[in-house]
């Protein structure tokens, strides 16, 4: 009786976490390729080619530093947002990971999960507060893309 008490306090809670996030803001479309979220870098898709991680990791050695010094910063306001990521196509699982730059990493609110496969999508719900984030995906390694909430 209590598990059954319990599953319905977190189906609830999930339900009103749910309509608060739609109701709240907005969502963010973001998409992945290889080594790259498209959105984050101006649109551009640079068509890079990846059959693993190691082939996004050598590729981000070469070129983070210049392609984050011309990407997007995207820039929210405080509340409750929907991340919905896709694989667009690349060939392995991917994941997103949504969390506070440098120490901040320790104070503010986090999302992170895998399992995203190619053509698929997947939706992250959280309830960003004022500071400095880095989204990235480490199982497709890209640059930490900057995220600002005012």
């Amino acid at each position: 009786m209590k598990c059954i008490r319990n599953y319905v306090l977190a189906v609830l809670s999930l339900l009103i976490f749910n309509a608060n996030t739609t109701l709240a803001n907005e969502m963010i479309h973001l998409t992945q390729t290889n080594c790259q979220f498209i959105e984050a870098e101006n649109g551009l898709d640079h068509h890079y080619s990846s059959r693993s991680t190691d082939d996004c990791v050598r590729l981000n050695e070469n070129s983070a530093d210049q392609r984050l010094a011309k990407a997007k910063v995207l820039r929210l306001k405080a509340g409750y947002y929907l991340f919905r990521v896709k694989n667009r196509d690349v060939p392995y699982v991917l994941g997103f990971w949504l969390r506070g730059a440098g120490l901040s990493r320790l104070t503010l609110p986090a999302v992170s999960g895998g399992g995203i496969t190619t053509g698929q999508t997947r939706d992250y719900a959280i309830a960003l507060e004022a500071g400095e984030y880095v989204y990235s995906c480490p199982l497709n390694p890209t640059p930490d893309y900057i995220l600002i909430v005012e």
